[in-house]
């Protein structure tokens, strides 16, 4: 097998293993770590015709992490895809009359999250045991709703780690935060902050960046890392899910090996529809990547314009977890659009976060070509979510009926009847007010945790394990902050300072 290794997307060239690019989350520049190479498996599918969800896994991340032993991953795979999923096949594959829905929210934490998250803390482990890393890892984390959640449920008293969450105090669901609030764990420590996500996603980064910190942690046995999808060990598991949904699709008889169809991904952080990118380039066949943007509309004004442009109103949606104007795992197609020129990359970075916007090429713009930008504005969302359950009775939530309103506009203005696989980010029941508002008006005179009973009763499906905990769970985390004291709660946690 072919050894691929670990470089930044700005410049430093330390060929890293897979093992140190996981461990370390994000490169001593700033950058994001990047396989050299992307493993082109386009003349093997048929062999992955047949594979469960696990065989898929271990086969495609196996491709990545070259320097973690075939039996040490399916340890990590088989601990990770266990009895957690509600369902057999992991990724359930739902079909109505106009759409395929992969369901990527069938783990314990309610969204696609899962799907990496669960993997990370022992794939993080097996890493940690190849460097001989005797420091506890810090797990450190800006989350818009569903990220922390997934993350503190698979870090949680995971010997050797702690984890820290930052998450906008007002800018998520009641479930999403009722999620993270009652997180046990001796190891866990939840903060909301007075901000949105950029906030705490920018001050993450800053965090991640300081030398002085990182130095006197060290001396205390502490070493930083990310559960973000800036992390590389996050990211690859995404790419799986690709290539199991059209798996699912040729299996079903509804499309031929080989047949290219389309994906349609509600993503606010890219890091989603990054991985849909890297399958693509691994021989997927796939014509057209619909990104789905919500209000926040960055990326499709990105994808339209080449142009991107921070500078812009933070709209707080329906749709929380899309509810972003910095996309981080955005410099990792800029790298790749750029020919790997990690000069321009830094070049458009500095320009970013100096003037906070930054253009691309001509010639970037034209390798842009996979893929489709639209939004679909709040009323658009729950126009979807009303349509898909009077006519399909498919109920979906607030991401994914953005990713199905951006899809009946792509069909509209493109005429392409491609079949296309809308992925569904989360459980419906992770946002009861907004979903159920949706429905009819009634609803809103009721809260998030009511609304649980009432949507199974209409919908007939079953109230989720963990909602159902919800109730009975007491609030553990009540700490709340400004953006400028998140490295304080930090080293109150750590240190106890």
């Amino acid at each position: 097998m072919e050894k691929i290794c670990y470089n930044s997307t700005r410049g430093i060239k330390e060929n890293l293993p897979a093992s140190c690019a996981i461990l370390n989350g994000i490169a001593k520049d700033g950058g994001l770590f990047v396989p050299d190479t992307i493993p082109f498996i386009g003349d093997k599918l048929e062999d992955c015709k047949d594979m469960s969800y696990k065989k898929l896994a271990s086969f495609i991340i196996g491709k990545f992490f070259t320097d973690i032993e075939k039996e040490e991953l399916d340890r990590c795979l088989d601990l990770a895809y266990d009895n957690k999923f509600d369902s057999e096949d992991i990724v359930p594959l739902k079909k109505t009359k106009k759409a395929f829905y992969l369901e990527l929210y069938h783990g314990p934490t309610l969204a696609f999250k899962d799907m990496a998250l669960c993997l990370l803390p022992h794939l993080m482990k097996v890493s940690a045991k190849k460097q001989n890393l005797k420091k506890d890892i810090v797990i450190l984390t800006a989350t818009s709703g569903d990220t922390g959640k997934a993350a503190l449920e698979g870090f949680a008293d995971v010997k050797g780690t702690k984890i820290v969450v930052f998450f906008p105090k007002d800018g998520v669901s009641e479930i999403q935060r009722r999620q993270m609030i009652t997180q046990t764990g001796a190891n866990t420590r939840v903060i909301g902050i007075d901000g949105n996500f950029d906030d705490a996603q920018s001050e993450v980064k800053k965090i991640f960046n300081d030398a002085d910190l990182k130095s006197e942690l060290d001396k205390k046995g502490y070493v930083f890392s990310s559960a973000n999808s800036i992390n590389i060990g996050r990211l690859v598991p995404q790419i799986v899910y690709y290539f199991y949904g059209y798996m699912e699709l040729v299996r079903t008889g509804e499309i031929k090996l080989g047949e290219k169809i389309n994906f349609d991904v509600p993503t606010g952080n890219f890091g989603n529809i990054l991985a849909a990118y890297y399958a693509k380039k691994m021989g997927l066949p796939i014509k057209k990547l619909i990104c789905a943007s919500n209000d926040n509309k960055v990326l499709f004004d990105f994808l339209s314009t080449g142009t991107y442009d921070k500078m812009r109103d933070f709209i707080v949606t329906i749709s929380p977890s899309m509810d972003i104007l910095v996309s981080s795992n955005l410099e990792r197609l800029i790298y790749d659009i750029s020919s790997r020129n990690s000069d321009l990359v830094n070049k458009l970075m500095n320009n970013l976060n100096e003037d906070g916007k930054y253009t691309i090429t001509e010639d970037m713009k034209k390798e842009l070509n996979s893929f489709y930008g639209g939004f679909a504005s709040e009323q658009e969302t729950l126009d979807a979510i009303n349509y898909n359950f009077e006519n399909y009775n498919y109920l979906m939530d607030t991401h994914t009926a953005v990713a199905h309103a951006v899809y009946k506009k792509y069909v509209d203005s493109t005429g392409d009847n491609t079949k296309t696989i809308i992925v569904s980010t989360a459980s419906p029941f992770k946002f009861t007010k907004s979903v159920m508002s949706a429905l009819d008006s009634k609803y809103t005179k009721y809260n998030d945790m009511e609304l649980v009973d009432i949507m199974s009763k209409i919908s007939g499906l079953k109230i989720p394990k963990g909602v159902e905990q919800l109730k009975k769970n007491n609030v553990i985390h009540k700490t709340t902050c400004e953006k400028n004291e998140m490295k304080d709660q930090i080293l109150n946690f750590l240190l106890n300072k």
